[in-house]
């Protein structure tokens, strides 16, 4: 069974409704599921890179300070060591991977639950159509504020680059590929915008949990999409 929802156009005005897939937007909420989700998609997002040097790469004389005995000093053997200043570190950060695993299954139930959720908040705005001719960031704010979106993830079906440029120098709103759907986007925003034909190719992803069909487009690659944009599957 479907739920309608109320499909407006860019002035703000309800231009007729249409049906939500319950496959998708009616999925159980696990909010264990969707906190496993977001911690392996905030640990693959750090690159790992952090590095100090041991005692044993410091850049420091190797020459015994004194004597080993007679001084009633304690004994040292070397500058390197952690406690001389300049020395190396003790126990300090490497280079390492911090990617977790989570099977497919789990990472787009996670992607229903949340769109799930934020149908409980009424918190998706339909829109007929999400188009511009040129980019020009006064026309989409002015889209925003007559669709009642004060924060908001704009859900386009392919590249589309009038309007993500026009979303760059907008702080609180931002384009996101339907493929590249994922829980911390989804949460970091307040309103999904989500077009008909984005709506579609949602609904083809996820719509069929037992088969489901990757949504692929070549140019979601660019780096226009950032970080926090990047395909999680």
């Amino acid at each position: 069974m479907d739920m309608k929802l109320p499909v407006k156009n860019l002035n703000g005005e309800q231009v007729g409704e249409a049906d939500l897939p319950m496959s998708v937007f009616g999925a159980p909420v696990s909010k264990a599921l969707m906190h496993q989700a977001l911690v392996r998609q905030n640990a693959n997002a750090r690159l790992g890179t952090h590095k100090v040097k041991t005692r044993a790469e410091v850049s420091r004389t190797t020459k015994k300070l004194f004597r080993q005995k007679g001084t009633g000093r304690a004994r040292q053997g070397s500058m390197k060591a952690p406690h001389w200043k300049g020395g190396g570190v003790a126990f300090g950060p490497a280079p390492r991977s911090y990617e977790q695993a989570m099977p497919r299954k789990m990472r787009r139930a996670a992607v229903r639950s949340a769109l799930s959720q934020k149908l409980l908040d009424e918190s998706i705005v339909l829109v007929d159509k999400l188009e511009m001719e040129s980019p020009r960031t006064r026309d989409l704010a002015a889209a925003m504020s007559s669709l009642g979106v004060t924060r908001g993830l704009l859900v386009l079906p392919g590249r589309q680059e009038a309007v993500e440029k026009s979303a760059r120098n907008l702080a609180n709103v931002k384009t996101l590929l339907a493929g590249y759907l994922n829980v911390r986007d989804i949460f970091k925003y307040d309103q999904l915008v989500i077009p008909l034909d984005a709506l579609k190719t949602i609904e083809q992803w996820l719509g069929q949990p037992g088969r489901e069909i990757a949504v692929e487009d070549s140019a979601a690659t660019d780096g226009t999409q950032g970080a926090a944009g990047q395909k999680h599957e």
